[in-house]
């Protein structure tokens, strides 16, 4: 890969993109081993931002994932944000909030490396959406 690449996938959740992306490798041309499938996908990609439609008809960022290598023959991962409904309003707008999950990324040494400073607090606390 290259550094700065974005893709879409179609899946219900960040585990279902990668399973989906080995699929799609799977139905090419190459006779490529599991393994070494998941060990490209586990190298190629260091986030998985998963978006859904809430029943208002609105988009939300509902997971931050990253990918941290691999576990055997699995494809590991942490969650870094993730989406919490926590009702609707009367006029049936989703409101909720993003919570962080207290994982620093390993993707943040890379951005530091780059001269983008991260505040550590970043990956912490609760932010209300409304």
């Amino acid at each position: 890969g290259h550094d700065g690449s974005l893709t879409t996938v179609h899946a219900n959740t960040p585990r279902d993109a990668l399973s989906r992306i080995e699929t799609m490798i799977a139905m090419g041309a190459t006779n490529l081993p599991e393994r070494a499938m998941r060990q490209q996908i586990a190298s190629a990609i260091q986030l998985v931002i998963q978006q859904s439609r809430m029943s208002d008809g609105t988009r939300k960022v509902t997971s931050i994932s990253e990918i941290t290598g691999m576990e055997g023959e699995v494809i590991t991962m942490q969650e870094i944000y993730c989406f919490e409904k926590l009702g609707v309003t009367q006029d049936g707008k989703v409101i909720g909030r993003f919570r962080a999950t207290g994982v620093r990324p390993k993707a943040c040494e890379r951005l530091k490396t780059a001269g983008i400073h991260l505040p550590p607090d970043m990956f912490e606390g609760i932010t209300e959406v409304r």
